[in-house]
């Protein structure tokens, strides 16, 4: 066994994010093949697209969000699982008018755990999060 140290908490990187989002790793990719982090997003905040070569799973702990694919959306409550298959373009975030926590969970595979991509455009945001409502 094995008692892991906390990372502490960090801010998510411009590059794959929109908005203001915190990131807290509870374990991370080695030793154990796969990750688990508790994501805070504030109103609107919201990933790139991007998607997980293993797969991820998401369980929303607080708040209001969603988790979107090219042809579907997803909302996002607290004690909801949303599971997106390997290889699935996506990005989830949350409403805009609220916050909203998930845990991120997936393996990682030898393409690693994510594979991130273009930033999601405000009007196609604002589209998904309106069946929010």
């Amino acid at each position: 066994m094995e008692l892991l140290a906390a990372s502490g908490t960090s801010k998510g990187p411009k590059e794959r994010f929109t908005g203001d989002i915190y990131l807290d790793m509870i374990v991370d990719h080695a030793p154990a093949g796969f990750s688990v982090a508790k994501v805070r997003f504030t109103p609107g905040a919201h990933t790139a697209w991007h998607s997980h070569p293993a797969g991820q799973a998401l369980h929303c702990v607080e708040g209001l969000g969603l988790v979107v694919t090219e042809d579907e959306v997803i909302v996002l409550r607290p004690g909801a699982t949303v599971w997106t298959p390997p290889g699935v373009r996506h990005w989830h975030g949350a409403a805009p008018d609220h916050f909203m926590a998930h845990l991120a969970m997936g393996a990682i595979s030898e393409e690693g755990a994510a594979l991130w991509a273009e930033h999601v455009p405000n009007d196609a945001y604002l589209e998904a999060a309106a069946r929010v409502a």
